[in-house]
């Protein structure tokens, strides 16, 4: 047997001990956070209670769209061809959150995912993402979620309808697709010709044979209807259709479909349920309290809220501190300071300053 023997080293124990000091420091000044917060600044993708994701490329796929490769972190889960994760990005020093469609491949050697981005006008998150989003960046993620994605037992023939940025989620089906999807028409509308995202790889696969592809451009074409549609798809009530697109083409689908006795083979995604009317000034709803003011479009959401008896946060009262931020619910404010348009839908959980911030339209704040 051999005994071992074990050497004493002081500059070991010195270092050690200089390690916990330093925790301890970081643990008084960070308060609330811990020290294991720090591991994001070696390790940001670290198993963890929230997950994470890094920026590896950004791929431009219109002038106002582009497609972003995400490594995400080790608690990430597979996801299921048509779903979409919501993803979390610092702008301007705000948390905002949005959910985009993956369009990724499932089996990538590289582990990463990818979304695909369109850039909408007064789109604060969007805009960002698709012209001034840096490799290298963290994001914070949710996992996958969604139905909008086809049967484990594929129907015989398969329509997709798709308008604008629509395609997304039909795009992560189509690179996902296997052999037991054999007869699939793609009805896809943009703008113009150069509108059309991932036109090139949707031209492939109707050159190879792998879908019966049917481009129209609105600015020529107009839009895309009902009526339209069983023209061009003669055997358009043999298919079971998934559509995604603009509120009223999703709206006339599902009003054809009803009439005809088909609304069971119609499936549909809906990122914004209703139009976003914005404007000057509106009525803002302070969900917690059940408050609910007129508000014009210069007075800031924190004085508003404040002369209406609502408890809100504050602090410097300027934008720079953060100690007002709120979430915004649903609707649209303007920031006081450059005139940029924030917009939430249901579910969206975007932070806003209340302080710099102004109705812009109908909103519901978190208050």
């Amino acid at each position: 047997m051999t005994t071992a023997l074990r050497i004493r080293a002081p500059w070991r124990e010195a270092t050690s001990a200089l390690r916990d000091g330093a925790v301890k420091l970081a643990e008084f000044v960070a308060t609330p956070l811990v020290p294991a917060d720090y591991l994001d600044l070696v390790n940001p993708l670290h198993s963890g209670a929230e997950l994470r994701g890094r920026i590896v490329a950004v791929a431009p796929e219109t002038e106002d769209a582009a497609t972003l490769v995400i490594k995400p972190g080790r608690g990430w889960r597979r996801h299921v061809a048509g779903q979409y994760i919501r993803i979390g990005v610092d702008v301007d020093g705000v948390r905002q959150w949005r959910a985009y469609s993956l369009t990724s491949p499932l089996d990538r050697p590289d582990g990463c995912i990818t979304i695909t981005v369109k850039a909408i006008p007064g789109g604060v998150v969007s805009n960002h993402l698709v012209h001034r989003m840096r490799v290298g960046t963290i994001v914070r993620l949710d996992q996958a979620c969604g139905e909008f994605t086809l049967p484990e037992t594929r129907p015989a023939k398969v329509l997709f309808v798709t308008a604008g940025s629509g395609i997304t989620p039909v795009m992560g089906m189509l690179r996902n697709r296997d052999d037991r999807l054999a007869d699939v028409v793609l009805v896809h509308s943009a703008p113009t010709s150069k509108d059309v995202i991932f036109g090139s790889e949707l031209g492939r696969l109707a050159a190879a044979g792998h879908i019966r592809l049917v481009e129209l451009h609105t600015d020529t074409d107009g839009l895309l209807d009902a009526a339209t549609l069983e023209r061009l798809v003669p055997d358009l009530a043999e298919r079971e259709t998934w559509a995604c697109g603009p509120t009223g083409l999703l709206d006339a689908l599902e009003q054809h479909f009803d009439t005809t006795g088909q609304a069971t083979r119609l499936h549909t995604e809906r990122f914004r349920p209703n139009i976003l009317v914005t404007g000057e000034g509106g009525q803002v709803l302070f969900a917690k309290s059940g408050t609910v003011i007129e508000v014009d479009g210069v007075t800031p959401l924190l004085d508003a809220g404040e002369a209406a008896g609502v408890l809100m946060p504050s602090g410097c009262r300027m934008g720079i501190c953060f100690g007002c931020v709120a979430p915004l619910r649903e609707g649209a404010v303007r920031d006081l300071r450059s005139g940029d348009l924030t917009t939430a839908a249901a579910g969206d959980g975007v932070l806003i300053q209340t302080c710099v911030s102004a109705a812009a339209g109908a909103c519901d704040i978190d208050l």
